[in-house]
């Protein structure tokens, strides 16, 4: 039977094909399922075999602590250089658009919480 290993939704392209390099690399039988047209699938990696589910979740496993690392030590190399994306550089990049992110957050917010101060007063 077929076991979910992996989902595929919200995960950057390059990750998801080094994690089918590292499962290919390893012999790991698998397939993949996409989402569809309208998302209502699970884009996913799922193994075929359930004898290979620890093996193949311990290489997955290693690859995201990995990966986690790579990330951090890139996010602190970027700190360190002045680099790092921060509110203020956003702010000075792109005013407008991070104003309009601003103004909608605050209406978004201010939609969601008139009914409960109105009620209140």
């Amino acid at each position: 039977m077929a076991t979910l290993l992996f989902h595929l939704g919200n995960v950057p392209d390059e990750e998801a094909e080094e994690v089918r390099r590292l499962l290919d690399e390893h012999a790991i039988a698998t397939y993949e399922t996409r989402a569809g047209f309208w998302g209502l699938g699970v884009a996913a990696i799922w193994l075929r075999d359930e004898t290979q589910r620890e093996q193949a979740r311990a290489l997955i496993d290693a690859y995201q602590r990995e990966l986690g690392e790579r990330m951090r030590d890139e996010q602190a190399s970027l700190a360190a250089r002045g680099e790092a994306p921060t509110l203020w550089r956003r702010l000075k990049h792109r005013p407008i658009r991070t104003l309009l992110l601003a103004l909608l957050v605050a209406g978004v917010l201010a939609v969601s919480l008139l009914p409960f101060l109105w009620l209140h007063g």
